[in-house]
This record gives C-alpha cells, structure tokens and sequence, in this order.
C-alpha cells in the first residue's frame, strides 16, 4: 500500500521537463523586465536631468514676461501662448475631419472597395512622411496658394495634417472594437445608421479616439520645421490677436535659444524644455483621467 502511495505522488512531482520549462519560463520573465527597465530607465533620466538644471529657471516671471536682452534673459510667454494657439487650433482642425474620416470608414464605405483601400494607403503613407516635408507643403499650399500668409492658421493647419493620419486610425480602430451586436440591437429596434453612430457606437469608441487626441497633441507641441516655414517666428515684441498673426512658440524658441543664440545662461533652454514637457504632460494625464472615467463606464 506504501509502495503504491509513493508510486502515484511520484507522478505529481516536478519532472525534468518541467523544471526546463519554469527555468526557460523565469530567464523570459527576466529578459523582458530588462527590456521594460532599458524603456524606462532613458525617460526617468531625462527627466531627472530636465528637473534638476531647468528647474532653477522656472519662476512666475519666467512664465509672464517676454524675453529680453537678446532672448539671453527674460521669459517665455509669447512662445508659451503661442504653442497653446497652435495646438488648439490644430486639434480643432483635425479632430472632427478624422473622426469624420474614420466614421466613414468604418460604418458607411465598403471595406473591399477600391476607394477604401485607396484612402486607407493614402493615410499610412501620409504618417509616414517627414515632417519637413509637411512644412514645405504646407508653405505652398496654405501660405502660397491659399495666401494664408505666415500666421498661426497656417502653421495649424499644417500640424492638422501631419498628425491627421493618427487620428484618423486611431479613431478607426475605436469604431472597430465596438461589438457588432450593439449595432444590430439598435438597428433591430428601428434606429437609423446615423442614430446607432450618434448614440451607441461614439460614445463606447470615445477612449479609443480620446488615445489619438493625445498622441497628436503630444507632436503638435513638439514639432517645429512644419511651423518654422509657415508660422510661427524667432522672435516677437507683441503677443498675437488673432490666428492670422504671426506667433513664437516653444519648441522653435528652444531651438533659436540653443543653436542660434550665444552666451543664453543653461538653466533657461531646461527650463524651456521642462515647461514644454510640462504642458504635454499636464495635457496627456487629463486626457488620460478623463479616458479612464470613460472606460470604468463601459459595460462590456
């Protein structure tokens, strides 16, 4: 009887094959959490190094006054107000075409269709383009042909469509994650396409478009040849008025201020750098808040 009681539990114990597996299981956990660490690691130094030589730069004056003697001193505030115009108007621009776009895509075209293919090509390779040459199509087509001249509206409109193509397939995406089963309840219960679209597919894709909606706010703050050639200036006495004015902006100031600028004490081009990643971070963990409120309401 003992003989076979330790017979059968010989069979529940670990096996060589088994100790292989766990030992090749544990060096796989480990490798990766070193690529995960080797991820992490450039960002916390960044960071770090971002905060403690630009930090002595940053002050309410840095923020609210012009820059002065030179862009050598001073402060940052037509290039801080600058990137928001930009940035906001190139959301306004965007937004509503791409998920426009992605709508159509999604629930109207059909997905075998050559126009479908044509216009999902057109998108990959358009987020595939440089973005210096986004700023000489965008001078010839909205500063030159359009004569929008050099002004915020044409530098906006220029980061639209630079980062249109990750909203538009970011949105897309979205649209697709949506069961198909909500669709037909709806259309079950006598509801039109566009009112399925309106009140059930939208609102559950929300978070998924809300992810693109970061993503090209977090480029549009940190782009500069597209706004370098159509709007956006070294240098400013005044603060614009309307989106047909010229403007500074952040990313542009860091680079006149580093590269163009000598003798600009060290903490001010940090302290520009950590107040532009500031702005996208702040931006980025709302959206983020906002997108994780959304999701805790889904019931699927």
């Amino acid at each position: 009887m003992e003989h076979a009681s330790a017979h059968t539990l010989a069979h529940f114990q670990a096996q060589p094959i088994n100790r292989h597996n766990q030992q090749v299981q544990r060096l796989f956990m480990i490798l990766f959490g070193c690529m995960a660490a080797l991820l992490v690691i450039p960002v916390v130094l960044i960071i770090f190094i971002l905060v403690q030589k630009g930090a002595p730069a940053l002050s309410w004056a840095f923020l609210t006054t012009f820059p002065s003697n030179g862009m050598t001193a001073g402060g940052i505030l037509p290039a801080l107000l600058g990137t928001i115009w930009l940035v906001a108007v190139s959301l306004l621009a965007s937004v509503p075409l791409g998920v426009a776009a992605a709508i159509y895509l999604s629930e109207y075209a059909r997905q075998d269709h050559w126009l479908t293919r044509m216009i999902n090509l057109a998108t990959i390779n358009l987020a595939g383009v440089p973005s210096i040459v986004h700023a000489s199509s965008g001078w010839g087509a909205f500063v030159a042909f359009f004569r929008l001249g050099t002004s915020i509206l044409a530098a906006s409109l220029t980061l639209a469509v630079m980062t249109l193509p990750v909203v538009i397939v970011s949105s897309w995406e979205s649209l697709q994650a949506v069961p198909q089963a909500f669709r037909e309840a709806c259309w079950n219960m006598g509801a039109t396409r566009w009112q399925t679209i309106r009140h059930v597919v939208l609102p559950n894709a929300l978070t998924g478009i809300l992810t693109g909606i970061i993503l090209q706010v977090s480029r549009a703050a940190g782009e500069t040849a597209p706004i370098m050639f159509t709007g956006a200036a070294f240098f400013l006495p005044y603060l614009p008025t309307s989106i047909m004015d010229q403007t500074m902006a952040l990313a542009l100031h860091l680079f006149t201020i580093t590269t163009q600028v000598p003798e600009v004490p060290e903490e001010i081009p940090f302290g520009v750098a950590l107040v532009l990643f500031g702005i996208v971070l702040l931006i980025n963990s709302c959206s983020i808040a906002l997108r994780m409120y959304l999701r805790s309401k889904k019931k699927w």
